[in-house]
């Protein structure tokens, strides 16, 4: 594989909340961000313009989406970052309502595209001594009423990033960055004010401290790291 003269990442999911945030930042830092979103004009409106960065519209479970994402990576040649943002919600129901259609469906994006994308991808990871992550969530872990669909969906994606890092020889992460002022936050809350949130862009320096350092592979909460230097 020919190699770039910079860092690539592949960032799903960004052409709005955090994923959009950690792109755009690190375009500013000088890497290369292959990203998706479903929506096209908002994918290219959202992002800078700059030659670091390719936009590749789509759902990212269709498996000819994943091909023109890899099909990307293979122009740069190395990938030294992978984040599984691009998230759905689900049905806020009770489990036992949970339609069986609707959980499959949160568990295609959430779970088996992240596994299907990163298998495609591990070569040029592994060639990279890249990092793999996981966008989690507290509900992983925690157990609130109706958010059951899209905590089964992560408490599964934490164990899969992680079991592929250790199977792999990469160092990976599953990162709850916590709650945020983001569309998916709001339509879990429908009609509330979410405005005392963070923002997304607050998030993503504490991120870049977890892959600037060394930290070994794990769960990590993102208010728990300390925002320190950047790569």
């Amino acid at each position: 594989m020919t190699r770039s003269d910079n860092e690539v990442a592949v960032i799903t999911g960004g052409s709005a909340g955090l994923g959009l945030a950690l792109a755009t930042t690190l375009v500013d830092q000088g890497w290369s961000v292959v990203t998706d979103a479903r929506d096209a004009d908002r994918l290219h409106a959202a992002l800078p313009h700059s030659s670091r960065v390719t936009t590749v519209n789509g759902d990212v479970r269709d498996q000819d989406h994943q091909d023109a994402i890899a099909a990307a990576v293979a122009r740069h040649g190395r990938l030294d970052l992978l984040v599984h943002n691009a998230s759905e919600l689900g049905p806020m129901l009770p489990l036992a309502e949970v339609p069986e259609s609707l959980f499959a469906r949160v568990l295609e994006t959430n779970l088996l595209a992240p596994l299907t994308l990163t298998q495609r991808l591990l070569p040029y990871l592994i060639a990279s001594h890249g990092t793999l992550v996981g966008i989690s969530s507290d509900a992983a872990v925690e157990h609130y009423p109706t958010w059951g669909t899209y905590a089964a969906s992560k408490a599964a994606l934490d164990h899969l990033i992680l079991t592929l890092g250790e199977e792999n020889g990469i160092r990976a992460y599953a990162v709850d960055p916590g709650d945020m002022r983001t569309a998916m936050h709001q339509a879990a809350f429908p009609g509330e004010d979410i405005s005392d949130r963070p923002l997304p862009e607050s998030v993503v320096p504490h991120v870049l401290a977890l892959l600037a350092n060394t930290q070994p592979s794990g769960r990590y909460r993102a208010a728990d790291l300390a925002v320190g230097a950047t790569r």
